[in-house]
């Protein structure tokens, strides 16, 4: 992983250390998942990953914890507690990963379409981030170009949780 990632970039960031970890699980509220929490102490702190790349965790600018207060405040309520934001995709798309669900999988935040309801912005994609980070690895992710164009490509579906989620956050 580190080798494709440092590939990717040609340099990569510093990770963080556990004191960061533990300080950013304090602000959020909830702990990360065993293999996020990993990437960024032992890979890097963002900047690697499909897209524009993985959020920092911590630091100066954007990061995952600076983005997850903003999104999870919002009114309506369109974001669930414990759904971390890792990647911005661009034009408002998130990749996130339920880092209260065992498994961790990863979602996509895709609210372009202009649902009435905001659970209909929500979809699996990818089971775990383990199975996220190999399609990123294997070049088989939705978001690959030759991917995208293929008839058969995998495409995200929706998150069967969503809208239990965001009606348990509506209430905070």
């Amino acid at each position: 992983m580190r080798e494709r990632a440092e590939e990717q970039t040609g340099g990569l960031a510093p990770c963080v250390g556990e004191q960061d970890v533990v300080d950013a699980e304090r602000i959020l509220g909830f702990s990360l998942p065993p293999l996020l929490r990993l990437l960024y102490l032992q890979v890097a702190n963002g900047g690697f990953g499909p897209g524009y790349t993985l959020l920092p965790l911590v630091g100066d600018g954007r990061t995952a914890v600076a983005e997850y207060g903003p999104l999870r405040d919002s009114r309506p309520v369109y974001w669930p507690r414990g759904v971390l934001p890792i990647l911005d995709w661009g034009c408002g798309m998130y990749a996130a990963v339920d880092c209260l669900a065992p498994d961790a999988p990863v979602l996509l935040f895709e609210p372009n379409a202009g649902p009435d309801d905001w659970a209909d912005a929500w979809f699996l994609d990818s089971p775990s981030v383990a199975q996220w980070l190999t399609s990123w690895l294997d070049g088989t992710g939705w978001w690959e170009e030759e991917v995208m164009m293929a008839e058969d490509g995998p495409e995200p579906t929706p998150w069967p949780d969503a809208a239990r989620r965001l009606a348990a956050g509506a209430g905070r």
